[in-house]
């Protein structure tokens, strides 16, 4: 019942569930740190995350999530950092799938593989658009058209 197995066959979705572990984080909870080795992928349940973007003199929130979003998308990836820092801004239910069994699984179902990478990377699309948007905002540029209202709607409900 997650938007990011909406429409994945009985079958796929007991495949994903059979790796699926429920994690809880509390407020503040750093759940992924930038630099380090990226090894799990997450769908959230219930709850809020803040993707974070971190420098050293500053940290900028890229993009909330609630319940039906995931990160955690570069551990499919083989050796790939964490390119952002994840932070729970309540207490937040999520499902951890360890990267490595999900790649497997990508590997020994193919048809499910193409469908996972397909989904994770509109997970990748929205957080590069996500950035682009905190970037245009920081310059005091601001962005309009439809993409921009999007973020600016979801950002909203999951911000408030």
């Amino acid at each position: 019942m997650h938007e990011f197995t909406s429409g994945l066959t009985q079958d796929q979705v007991a495949s994903l569930a059979a790796l699926a572990h429920p994690v809880e984080f509390e407020p503040d909870e750093l759940i992924l740190m930038d630099g380090q080795r990226s090894t799990a992928f997450y769908l959230v349940i219930s709850g809020s995350v803040a993707v974070e973007l971190c420098a050293p003199q500053y940290t900028v929130v890229v993009q909330a999530l609630g319940a039906g979003r995931a990160f955690g998308w570069s551990s499919l990836l083989d050796w790939h950092d964490t390119l952002f820092q994840v932070r729970a801004r309540e207490r937040t239910m999520a499902l951890r799938l360890e990267g490595h069994a999900l790649k497997e699984l990508c590997r020994t179902d193919p048809a499910l593989g193409v469908e996972i990478l397909r989904r994770t990377l509109q997970v990748v699309a929205g957080r590069v658009k996500a950035t682009e948007f905190r970037f245009a905002e920081m310059c005091g540029v601001r962005v309009e058209g439809p993409r921009a209202q999007a973020l600016r709607r979801a950002d909203s409900r999951v911000l408030s």
